[in-house]
């Protein structure tokens, strides 16, 4: 089963909350953290991780079948399917 991720099929409060627990996590206000996402842009997100795990990162958003192979794990899957509510 393939997953397509779209954050417009997740529910907002959820994604609200994960906005929400993310923000105080990193320390930056969730109005600008939601913008930048909804910009594709993750610079609040990447500063605020260690050196190794924002190479990690930069890593993986530069190559799309290593997402997609992220992505397509049980545990990728099940958080997908929890904050969209699908069963």
């Amino acid at each position: 089963m393939e997953v397509i991720m779209n954050i417009n099929n997740i529910d907002p409060k959820k994604l609200s909350g994960l906005i929400g627990a993310v923000s105080k996590k990193i320390g930056v206000p969730p109005e600008k953290l939601q913008k930048e996402l909804e910009e594709g842009r993750f610079d609040s997100a990447v500063k605020a991780m260690n050196g190794n795990d924002a190479a990690k990162f930069q890593q993986a958003i530069n190559n799309p079948k290593l997402v997609e192979k992220m992505m397509s794990t049980p545990q990728a899957k099940a958080l997908y399917q929890k904050l969209s509510g699908e069963k």
